[in-house]
């Protein structure tokens, strides 16, 4: 990463370099657009290095989210090439594993409760198996023995997101793409009101087009006209981070309850994660919430109370009204709006850039059509 100088116009500029911003200049500089990206902090320094990256759009299905299960779903069957390209071109390991995942209840009560996501996932026509106590341990000896049943689904996958922004860096590096570290204070405009660039802390960067990926922030990026300003609020999450032993890691698939994720590593770490929390732009790691993490986990895996304490994060999620991102064109024209994932911006990061991309080139992309910006303001019309 580079401190900000003034560069040769580019076609694109992106404005925040964690995972969607970066997955969107790779998807694009691919097909040949000249993209900058420019970043205030480093790459990956938000919510992007607190994920666990849990891939998981069956495991993590929820009840009233139809339009979030697609994308999902879509995403998660591009995860592969996606991770492939990047691997390819920076010669680093993503920590993308298709590990499958155990979703275990450890009380009846809790068995109850995963039988009716379970019966949500049959009825969306998704695969995933019922397993009574002694199947779930023959698959994962480690888990409690106390637990009632378990869903195990085989198509849930995990990558290391810190991994996977070393790696994106490299490559876009490798591909011609700045990543520039500079503030974004103001959206340059036209006399007409098109977009033709950003302005810096470090100087003027002009383009055509801009891709704001602001996660947490785009609430109240000041740099954002009011008019476009999505309703994104920052959503804390605290993770805890164990080490293990890879020869014998302490579990191979991810697991769940209905409290914490484990989310193991190739090296043999796990990933606890993750508190949920509406408490602003507050960044603390609490001791509360990591003994909250620490207690579940050992109730679903008691083997986590051997393993060394690395540390624990905090970040803040990009959560919407309706759980779904913002991904569009907006009002403005030249501007597009990447954020709002919420949960799920591992998970989505190669169907956004696909469809950043799409809108880029003039095409409307379906897929993502339900994550409209304009959505909101739509929704206010209805209501008034």
């Amino acid at each position: 990463m580079t401190r900000a100088e003034a560069t040769e116009r580019s076609d694109v500029i992106v404005a925040g370099a964690g995972l969607i911003g970066l997955a969107c200049a790779w998807e694009m500089a691919g097909r040949g657009i000249r993209v900058t990206v420019v970043e205030r902090e480093v790459p990956g320094c938000g919510a992007t290095r607190v994920a666990a990256g849990m891939l998981a759009p069956i495991g993590e299905l929820d009840f009233g989210e139809p339009d979030l299960l697609a994308m999902n779903l879509v995403a998660r069957r591009l995860y592969p090439d996606f991770v492939a390209s990047i691997e390819s071109v920076s010669g680093q390991d993503t920590g993308f594993r298709h590990t499958g995942a155990l979703h275990v209840a450890l009380d009846r009560d809790e068995a109850g409760e995963l039988r009716r996501i379970m019966e949500l996932q049959v009825g969306h026509g998704l695969e995933s198996k019922w397993l009574g106590p002694m199947a779930a341990r023959d698959i994962e000896p480690g888990i409690s023995p106390s637990l009632s049943g378990a869903i195990l689904v085989e198509d849930d996958a995990v990558v290391d997101p810190r991994a996977l922004v070393e790696a994106l860096r490299i490559g876009l590096e490798l591909r011609g793409v700045g990543i520039l570290q500079a503030e974004v204070r103001e959206l340059i405009r036209e006399g007409d009101g098109r977009v033709a660039g950003v302005e810096t802390s470090g100087g003027r960067f002009e383009a055509d087009r801009v891709v704001a990926a602001p996660g947490a922030e785009a609430g109240i990026a000041g740099w954002l006209p009011e008019g476009v300003r999505p309703p994104v609020r920052p959503v804390k999450g605290q993770t805890v981070e164990l080490r293990g032993d890879a020869e014998d890691p302490v579990c191979t698939r991810i697991l769940g309850s209905e409290r914490v994720y484990i989310a193991p590593r190739p090296d043999g770490r796990v990933i606890l994660g993750a508190t949920v929390e509406e408490m602003g732009f507050d960044r603390r790691v609490t001791g509360g919430g990591v003994h909250e993490l620490l207690r579940e986990a050992y109730r679903l895996l008691p083997e986590v109370a051997e393993m060394e304490f690395v540390g624990a994060i905090a970040g803040l999620r990009p959560g919407t009204p309706d759980n779904l991102p913002v991904i569009g064109r907006t009002s403005v024209e030249g501007l597009i709006l990447a954020t709002g994932h919420y949960r799920n911006g591992i998970l989505l990061a190669p169907i956004t850039a696909r469809a950043v991309a799409d809108l880029i080139e003039g095409t409307d992309p379906e897929a993502v059509a339900a994550a409209d910006p304009e959505r909101f303001e739509r929704q206010d019309q209805e209501t008034k």
